[in-house]
Protein backbone atom coordinates (compact mmCIF):
# COMPACT_ATOMS: atom_id res chain seq x y z
CA UNK A 1 0.00 0.00 0.00
CA UNK A 2 2.87 2.47 0.89
CA UNK A 3 4.69 1.74 -2.64
CA UNK A 4 0.77 2.41 -4.40
CA UNK A 5 0.69 5.92 -2.29
CA UNK A 6 3.83 6.81 -3.59
CA UNK A 7 3.32 6.21 -6.99
CA UNK A 8 0.28 7.32 -6.99
CA UNK A 9 1.39 10.85 -5.68
CA UNK A 10 4.12 10.77 -8.14
CA UNK A 11 1.60 10.49 -11.28
CA UNK A 12 0.17 13.50 -9.87
CA UNK A 13 2.30 15.68 -9.26
CA UNK A 14 3.67 14.95 -12.45
CA UNK A 15 0.34 15.66 -14.14
CA UNK A 16 0.39 19.32 -12.30
CA UNK A 17 4.05 20.51 -13.79
CA UNK A 18 3.12 19.20 -17.12
CA UNK A 19 -0.20 21.60 -17.12
CA UNK A 20 1.66 24.65 -15.43
CA UNK A 21 3.94 23.90 -18.41
CA UNK A 22 1.48 24.50 -20.85
CA UNK A 23 0.08 26.92 -19.28
CA UNK A 24 3.37 29.15 -19.63
CA UNK A 25 4.48 27.87 -23.09
CA UNK A 26 0.43 29.47 -24.32
CA UNK A 27 0.78 32.12 -22.25
CA UNK A 28 4.27 32.91 -24.20
CA UNK A 29 3.14 32.45 -27.74
CA UNK A 30 -0.25 35.01 -26.90
CA UNK A 31 0.10 38.51 -28.25
CA UNK A 32 0.94 41.68 -26.58
CA UNK A 33 -2.00 43.51 -26.00
CA UNK A 34 -1.42 47.13 -27.79
CA UNK A 35 -1.48 49.79 -25.80
CA UNK A 36 -4.51 52.10 -25.94
CA UNK A 37 -4.27 55.17 -28.03
CA UNK A 38 -6.35 58.18 -26.50
CA UNK A 39 -7.35 60.46 -29.67
CA UNK A 40 -7.43 63.89 -28.64
CA UNK A 41 -10.49 66.17 -30.33
CA UNK A 42 -9.60 69.61 -31.99
CA UNK A 43 -10.28 72.40 -29.90
CA UNK A 44 -11.03 75.82 -30.84
CA UNK A 45 -10.73 78.88 -28.54
CA UNK A 46 -14.22 80.39 -27.98
CA UNK A 47 -15.16 83.49 -25.89
CA UNK A 48 -17.14 82.86 -22.76
CA UNK A 49 -18.84 84.77 -19.51
CA UNK A 50 -16.41 84.29 -16.41
CA UNK A 51 -19.36 84.78 -14.64
CA UNK A 52 -23.15 85.01 -14.48
CA UNK A 53 -24.49 87.79 -16.37
CA UNK A 54 -27.84 89.87 -16.12
CA UNK A 55 -29.89 91.29 -18.69
CA UNK A 56 -30.10 94.71 -19.25
CA UNK A 57 -26.74 95.45 -18.02
CA UNK A 58 -22.93 97.08 -19.80
CA UNK A 59 -20.59 94.16 -19.67
CA UNK A 60 -17.19 95.51 -18.85
CA UNK A 61 -14.15 93.65 -20.46
CA UNK A 62 -13.46 91.56 -17.53
CA UNK A 63 -16.48 89.78 -17.75
CA UNK A 64 -15.50 87.37 -20.65
CA UNK A 65 -12.10 84.91 -21.04
CA UNK A 66 -11.17 82.76 -23.96
CA UNK A 67 -11.75 79.09 -23.20
CA UNK A 68 -11.05 75.96 -25.16
CA UNK A 69 -14.10 74.18 -26.73
CA UNK A 70 -14.55 71.25 -28.83
CA UNK A 71 -14.66 71.98 -32.35
CA UNK A 72 -17.41 69.36 -33.33
CA UNK A 73 -19.75 70.93 -31.14
CA UNK A 74 -18.81 75.11 -31.70
CA UNK A 75 -21.80 76.54 -33.72
CA UNK A 76 -21.62 79.34 -36.15
CA UNK A 77 -23.26 81.74 -33.79
CA UNK A 78 -19.90 81.51 -31.20
CA UNK A 79 -17.23 83.95 -31.55
CA UNK A 80 -14.03 82.31 -31.66
CA UNK A 81 -10.20 83.45 -30.54
CA UNK A 82 -9.37 82.41 -34.73
CA UNK A 83 -11.89 84.57 -35.96
CA UNK A 84 -12.15 86.99 -33.99
CA UNK A 85 -9.13 87.99 -31.72
CA UNK A 86 -10.20 91.24 -30.74
CA UNK A 87 -13.67 90.34 -29.82
CA UNK A 88 -13.63 91.09 -25.64
CA UNK A 89 -12.02 94.94 -26.69
CA UNK A 90 -15.10 95.18 -29.61
CA UNK A 91 -17.87 94.06 -26.98
CA UNK A 92 -16.75 95.94 -23.67
CA UNK A 93 -19.88 97.75 -22.74
CA UNK A 94 -22.13 96.29 -24.53
CA UNK A 95 -25.78 96.23 -22.85
CA UNK A 96 -26.92 92.24 -22.48
CA UNK A 97 -30.26 91.73 -24.31
CA UNK A 98 -30.22 88.25 -22.13
CA UNK A 99 -28.51 87.22 -19.44
CA UNK A 100 -25.40 84.88 -19.38
CA UNK A 101 -24.73 82.02 -17.06
CA UNK A 102 -21.23 81.30 -15.76
CA UNK A 103 -19.24 79.42 -18.54
CA UNK A 104 -21.84 79.58 -21.09
CA UNK A 105 -20.21 80.94 -24.63
CA UNK A 106 -21.02 84.58 -25.41
CA UNK A 107 -23.41 84.66 -28.90
CA UNK A 108 -23.37 88.20 -30.86
CA UNK A 109 -26.95 88.11 -31.13
CA UNK A 110 -27.57 88.28 -26.77
CA UNK A 111 -25.24 91.76 -26.90
CA UNK A 112 -26.14 95.26 -27.77
CA UNK A 113 -22.26 96.87 -29.14
CA UNK A 114 -22.30 100.54 -26.86
CA UNK A 115 -22.57 102.58 -30.24
CA UNK A 116 -26.16 100.25 -30.83
CA UNK A 117 -27.48 100.79 -27.34
CA UNK A 118 -30.27 103.17 -28.84
CA UNK A 119 -32.26 99.86 -29.73
CA UNK A 120 -31.47 97.91 -27.06
CA UNK A 121 -34.60 99.20 -25.42
CA UNK A 122 -37.44 98.10 -28.20
CA UNK A 123 -35.59 94.80 -28.19
CA UNK A 124 -36.43 93.99 -24.74
CA UNK A 125 -39.78 95.73 -24.64
CA UNK A 126 -42.76 93.84 -24.69
CA UNK A 127 -45.45 94.17 -26.96
CA UNK A 128 -48.05 96.75 -26.25
CA UNK A 129 -45.80 98.37 -23.16
CA UNK A 130 -43.90 101.26 -23.01
CA UNK A 131 -40.55 103.04 -21.51
CA UNK A 132 -40.81 106.31 -19.29
CA UNK A 133 -37.92 107.85 -17.48
CA UNK A 134 -38.14 109.09 -14.46
CA UNK A 135 -35.50 111.18 -12.61
CA UNK A 136 -34.53 109.71 -9.03
CA UNK A 137 -31.95 110.18 -6.62
CA UNK A 138 -30.29 108.34 -3.59
CA UNK A 139 -33.47 109.37 -1.67
CA UNK A 140 -36.21 108.81 -4.15
CA UNK A 141 -34.55 106.02 -5.55
CA UNK A 142 -34.22 102.97 -2.49
CA UNK A 143 -30.09 104.72 -2.20
CA UNK A 144 -29.15 102.91 -4.95
CA UNK A 145 -29.73 99.76 -4.52
CA UNK A 146 -32.73 99.39 -7.10
CA UNK A 147 -31.39 97.67 -10.36
CA UNK A 148 -32.50 95.94 -13.86
CA UNK A 149 -35.48 93.46 -13.39
CA UNK A 150 -36.39 94.94 -9.70
CA UNK A 151 -40.23 95.97 -9.47
CA UNK A 152 -40.67 99.20 -7.48
CA UNK A 153 -43.73 100.92 -6.57
CA UNK A 154 -44.22 104.45 -7.66
CA UNK A 155 -45.60 107.19 -4.98
CA UNK A 156 -46.94 110.97 -5.24
CA UNK A 157 -45.75 113.28 -2.83
CA UNK A 158 -47.62 116.44 -2.57
CA UNK A 159 -46.91 119.37 -0.78
CA UNK A 160 -49.34 121.38 0.80
CA UNK A 161 -49.95 124.77 -0.92
CA UNK A 162 -50.19 128.19 0.62
CA UNK A 163 -54.03 128.29 1.46
CA UNK A 164 -53.82 124.62 2.04
CA UNK A 165 -51.24 124.94 4.71
CA UNK A 166 -53.57 127.62 6.27
CA UNK A 167 -56.17 125.71 6.75
CA UNK A 168 -54.06 123.00 8.26
CA UNK A 169 -53.97 120.73 5.67
CA UNK A 170 -50.54 118.42 5.75
CA UNK A 171 -48.60 117.17 2.65
CA UNK A 172 -49.81 113.82 1.57
CA UNK A 173 -48.18 110.81 -0.11
CA UNK A 174 -50.34 107.87 -2.09
CA UNK A 175 -48.92 105.05 -4.49
CA UNK A 176 -49.84 105.50 -7.45
CA UNK A 177 -48.36 102.56 -9.58
CA UNK A 178 -47.44 99.19 -7.95
CA UNK A 179 -45.33 96.14 -8.89
CA UNK A 180 -43.38 98.27 -11.61
CA UNK A 181 -40.31 96.29 -13.69
CA UNK A 182 -37.24 98.26 -14.09
CA UNK A 183 -35.75 98.31 -17.49
CA UNK A 184 -32.61 100.26 -16.60
CA UNK A 185 -31.42 102.71 -14.69
CA UNK A 186 -27.99 104.82 -15.06
CA UNK A 187 -26.05 103.83 -12.44
CA UNK A 188 -22.75 105.29 -11.75
CA UNK A 189 -19.93 105.01 -8.99
CA UNK A 190 -18.80 108.19 -6.15
CA UNK A 191 -16.65 108.91 -3.74
CA UNK A 192 -18.78 110.25 -0.73
CA UNK A 193 -17.13 111.10 2.63
CA UNK A 194 -14.25 108.23 1.72
CA UNK A 195 -16.58 105.58 0.75
CA UNK A 196 -17.81 104.45 -3.01
CA UNK A 197 -21.71 104.62 -3.13
CA UNK A 198 -23.82 104.04 -6.34
CA UNK A 199 -25.90 106.97 -7.60
CA UNK A 200 -28.43 106.70 -10.44
CA UNK A 201 -29.91 109.93 -11.62
CA UNK A 202 -32.71 108.41 -14.03
CA UNK A 203 -34.63 105.26 -14.07
CA UNK A 204 -36.61 103.36 -17.08
CA UNK A 205 -39.49 101.78 -16.40
CA UNK A 206 -42.29 99.62 -18.34
CA UNK A 207 -45.30 100.36 -18.43
CA UNK A 208 -48.93 100.61 -20.02
CA UNK A 209 -49.92 103.28 -22.10
CA UNK A 210 -52.41 104.36 -19.15
CA UNK A 211 -49.90 103.50 -16.42
CA UNK A 212 -47.35 106.07 -18.81
CA UNK A 213 -50.35 108.86 -19.11
CA UNK A 214 -50.79 108.26 -15.24
CA UNK A 215 -46.71 109.11 -14.21
CA UNK A 216 -46.66 112.19 -16.49
CA UNK A 217 -49.94 113.13 -14.57
CA UNK A 218 -48.25 112.86 -11.46
CA UNK A 219 -44.83 114.66 -12.10
CA UNK A 220 -46.89 117.92 -12.48
CA UNK A 221 -48.40 117.62 -9.01
CA UNK A 222 -45.72 117.08 -6.93
CA UNK A 223 -42.13 114.55 -6.55
CA UNK A 224 -42.20 110.98 -7.19
CA UNK A 225 -40.28 107.99 -5.20
CA UNK A 226 -39.85 104.86 -5.96
CA UNK A 227 -39.89 102.00 -3.62
CA UNK A 228 -38.46 98.60 -3.96
CA UNK A 229 -40.44 95.81 -4.03
CA UNK A 230 -39.66 91.57 -2.99
CA UNK A 231 -37.92 89.58 -5.50
CA UNK A 232 -41.46 87.20 -4.91
CA UNK A 233 -43.16 90.30 -6.23
CA UNK A 234 -42.23 88.89 -9.71
CA UNK A 235 -43.96 85.68 -9.60
CA UNK A 236 -47.41 87.60 -9.14
CA UNK A 237 -49.73 87.04 -12.25
CA UNK A 238 -50.50 89.96 -14.97
CA UNK A 239 -53.65 90.99 -13.28
CA UNK A 240 -52.29 91.02 -9.77
CA UNK A 241 -49.52 93.85 -10.72
CA UNK A 242 -52.14 95.91 -12.79
CA UNK A 243 -54.23 96.24 -9.35
CA UNK A 244 -52.16 99.19 -8.33
CA UNK A 245 -50.71 100.17 -11.55
CA UNK A 246 -53.95 101.39 -12.80
CA UNK A 247 -54.51 103.51 -9.61
CA UNK A 248 -56.84 106.06 -9.59
CA UNK A 249 -55.11 109.96 -9.01
CA UNK A 250 -56.72 111.81 -6.72
CA UNK A 251 -56.99 115.41 -7.37
CA UNK A 252 -58.14 118.07 -4.93
CA UNK A 253 -59.37 120.84 -6.23
CA UNK A 254 -60.93 123.54 -3.82
CA UNK A 255 -60.81 121.43 -1.16
CA UNK A 256 -62.51 118.77 -2.93
CA UNK A 257 -61.33 115.32 -3.48
CA UNK A 258 -62.16 113.80 -6.57
CA UNK A 259 -60.85 110.47 -7.89
CA UNK A 260 -59.89 109.69 -11.54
Amino acid sequence: MKAARILVLGIALAAGGAAAFLVSSDEEKKPEAPPVVVQQLPTVEVLIAKSDIGMGVAVPAGSFTWQAWPEATTGDSYVTRKSRPNAIEEFAGAITRAPFTAGEPIREAKLIKANGAAGFMAAILPSGMRAVSTEISPETGAGGFILPNDRVDVILSRRAREGDRAGGASPTSETILSNVRVLAIDQTVEEKNGQRVVVGKTATLEMSPRQAETLAQSRQQGSLSLALRSLLDASKTEEERDDRGRAEINTVRYGVSANR
